[in-house]
């Protein structure tokens, strides 16, 4: 079985999410809480990592069943195929997500294109390339994973 990844319609991922579990589907929207601020208050939401994004685990076979949910649009695909997510790189998000500390990173000595390994944290031995640098953050880029990274100076 292989995790696929489902586009829903914007702002549905949580309710999709629910919906596939209902159904006996396994699946996975990660949920990062942020502080959200209103003209009177704030509150902390879960809010999706990925938005418009939940991965799906099933057999080949079974990914009509998404479609069953209302909120599913379609699935991501990658060079004609549906795209398929490594094990490995859903255990990272899950392990990173699961870190409640945030880490202190240091940018003074990083130059745009620079190639680093990273040392600690969740993405810890994985190699990415500096894309910016400036006074509060740095901006990495982990091809492995497809993603762009932003770490902000504490």
């Amino acid at each position: 079985m292989n995790w696929y990844v489902v586009y829903t319609k914007p702002k549905w991922e949580k309710k999709v999410a629910e919906q596939l579990i209902q159904k006996g589907i396994e699946c996975y929207c990660p949920l990062v809480t942020q502080v959200r601020q209103w003209s009177d208050r704030k509150k902390k939401v879960e809010v999706p990592l990925f938005n418009s994004y939940v991965f799906v685990r099933l057999a080949e076979n079974d990914r009509n069943l998404v479609f069953q949910s209302s909120g599913v649009v379609r699935y991501l695909f990658w060079l004609g195929k549906p795209a398929i997510v490594r094990d490995e790189e859903i255990n990272t998000i899950k392990k990173w997500l699961a870190v409640p500390d945030k880490y202190e990173i240091s940018v003074a000595s990083l130059q745009v294109g620079d190639k680093v390994v990273l040392e600690s944290g969740p993405f810890k031995s994985q190699e990415a390339v500096v894309q910016e640098v400036n006074r509060n953050n740095c901006i990495l880029v982990l091809e492995s994973m497809g993603c762009v990274l932003k770490m902000k100076k504490i």
